[in-house]
């Protein structure tokens, strides 16, 4: 072993150390699920809730219609806005996703997370050249703007307080 590599190694193991004896730690790691034992869902039976219902059973939240607190989920709204000037070739299209949700106690319906708008946004880019293509990708869009959503609201529910 030359004494560079040497060097090289020696600074990058006492910087971990130093990192690590500092409390650094990679955001996403380790991450604990949502502080909720139960928890139903109420709202419209579409991808967005079966979505949401998988993530938290996932995280290890039991989905029960008897549960203390209910999430209500509001119909998804889509808007699709074209940002390019031009009528033709390829055009810039921004997609948004608005699911209205609410979270309160079923024993004396206080609210613990009153009504509010969950919205994501994705631009993308479509061409005159093939339309099938488009609505592939605008599906595909749709998709990953339903998973942005659900991952956002599982970390509104991570941030409660245990109920």
């Amino acid at each position: 072993m030359q004494r560079r590599d040497f060097l090289r190694l020696a600074l990058a193991g006492g910087a971990g150390l130093g990192l690590s004896g500092c409390g650094f730690r990679l955001r996403g790691l380790d991450r604990p699920g949502p502080p909720l034992a139960a928890l139903a869902l109420a709202g419209p039976e579409d991808e967005f809730s079966r979505l949401v219902g998988a993530r938290l059973e996932a995280a290890g939240t039991a989905i029960r219609d008897d549960a203390p607190l209910v999430m209500t989920l509001g119909a998804e709204r889509i808007e699709e806005r074209r940002l390019s000037v031009l009528d033709a070739g390829s055009q810039e299209r921004e997609l948004t996703l608005t699911v209205p949700f609410s979270l309160k106690r079923r024993a004396d319906g206080a609210y613990r997370l009153p009504r509010q708008d969950m919205t994501v946004v994705e631009r993308y880019a479509t061409s005159d050249d093939d339309l099938l293509a488009g609505d592939t990708q605008r599906e595909a869009v749709l998709e990953r703007l339903r998973h942005a959503a659900a991952r956002r609201l599982l970390d509104r529910l991570i941030a409660l307080d245990a109920p």
